[in-house]
């Protein structure tokens, strides 16, 4: 069935539909067929050994890549986007946001400073592209107020309030992590991408991790796409987890589900065991997946 032959009902539960998705680099198939929901509300991961596709579809979900074939539908309550059809920015004020394998901060930047960058646009419009801002009219000054509100908020949640003047870059990697993560719910998304967010960190800070994760999910009420290579997160706080091998979904299910999947242990551990799938993978399975 091609990928025009789906269609979105308005009783659709998902808040992200991927439809048939294939994404070819020349003769290479990247992403074979692909296609998946991610619900509201809830934590969907994509894993995969390295060289999956993993990373290939998140580029094509936030505007880096165009898809060979099918589509992503974000279902929003005035309707559908349909994001394969937008450049970056417009898929960004749709409401997706993006985390990256490495950490992309303005280094140079205050801590808070990276928190209000997110915010431009919308401090932008609040003064109708700098008239309001020049004139300090009142609407300015409270958008303003508003956007220093949310990022101190977001300070509070990962517990770097007592270093919001200090420069971005001067932060532990620990920190760093979860400041890009601050960054991006500043955008106020529907829908948060995180592209190996546990990556480099200690036993500590993945548990931190796990924590904001699950607390962004109940307590924002949005939809978390996550790839993942460390299993203790994975296993841990998705509610929904997809395989993919060779650009191919080989699995879906909850984490029990696919933890128990013959397909899963022999893509992971290359045979067919009769066990379940070890908790944590302790094998770096690299990046550039």
């Amino acid at each position: 069935m091609s990928a025009d032959a789906t269609t979105v009902t308005a009783g659709d539960a998902a808040l992200l539909r991927v439809e048939h998705l294939t994404i070819r680099f020349g003769g290479l198939i990247a992403v074979d067929d692909l296609s998946f929901a991610a619900q509201d509300r809830e934590i969907t991961a994509l894993i995969g050994p390295n060289g999956a596709g993993k990373t290939t579809v998140f580029n094509c979900l936030t505007g880096f890549y165009k898809p060979s074939v099918g589509r992503f539908v974000l279902n929003l309550a005035d309707g559908p986007r349909y994001l394969e059809r937008m450049e970056g920015f417009d898929i960004a004020r749709a409401g997706v946001a993006r985390t990256f394998q490495n950490i992309r901060l303005f280094t140079g930047m205050s801590v808070l400073e990276n928190l209000l960058a997110a915010q431009h646009n919308k401090l932008m419009r609040a003064s109708f592209f700098a008239l309001a801002g020049l004139l300090n009219l009142r609407s300015y000054r409270r958008a303003e107020a508003e956007a220093v509100e949310l990022a101190r908020y977001w300070l509070d949640r990962i517990g770097l309030s007592d270093r919001a003047d200090i420069n971005a870059g001067n932060l532990p990697y620990g920190d760093q992590r979860r400041l890009e993560i601050a960054r991006a719910m500043c955008i106020e998304p529907v829908l948060l991408c995180l592209d190996e967010p546990a990556a480099g960190l200690n036993v500590r800070e993945s548990a931190e991790l796990n924590a904001l994760l699950a607390y962004i999910r109940d307590e924002h009420r949005i939809a978390l796409l996550l790839i993942e290579h460390d299993m203790s997160v994975v296993m841990e706080i998705s509610d929904h987890v997809v395989v993919l091998d060779y650009g191919k979904q080989i699995s879906a299910g909850s984490p029990a589900e696919v933890r128990k999947d013959p397909a899963v242990i022999r893509a992971y551990l290359g045979e067919e065991e009769d066990a379940e799938l070890p908790p944590i993978i302790e094998k770096d399975l690299g990046e550039g997946s």
